[in-house]
């Protein structure tokens, strides 16, 4: 039972910080609603830990718990393919805008040497 409640409480922990990082422009909306997802589902799931057991058994999984556990390891790796993602096309991005500071530089200093 604390356990539930414990997870229930971090659910809705994860929401009220979401909300403020959104309020204060420090998330941008894209993953505000990733990550308001993950703790609208964490909530119920929390509350009601043994909705997910015929799923798990259906699926063959022993329990549950188990099943949340897999899919939570599943969505981070996800996050952080994305966000490796985000990362490499930021990296392209700043290296094609300084090698056009660059190049207006060195335009600008030949126009003020002529």
């Amino acid at each position: 039972m604390k356990l539930t409640i414990l997870t229930a409480i971090s659910g809705l922990a994860v929401l009220v910080f979401i909300f403020e990082l959104v309020r204060r422009r420090q998330l941008r909306e894209k993953y505000a609603v990733l990550w308001g997802v993950v703790g609208i589902v964490v909530i119920p799931l929390a509350l009601f830990p043994s909705v997910l057991n015929p799923l798990s058994r259906a699926i063959g999984v022993a329990s549950g718990v188990s099943l949340v556990l897999f899919l939570a390891v599943v969505f981070l790796l996800v996050v952080c393919i994305h966000l490796s993602w985000e990362v490499s096309r930021l990296e392209e991005e700043t290296r094609t805008l300084a090698e056009d500071i660059a190049l207006l530089r060195t335009e600008l200093r030949e126009r003020v040497n002529q």
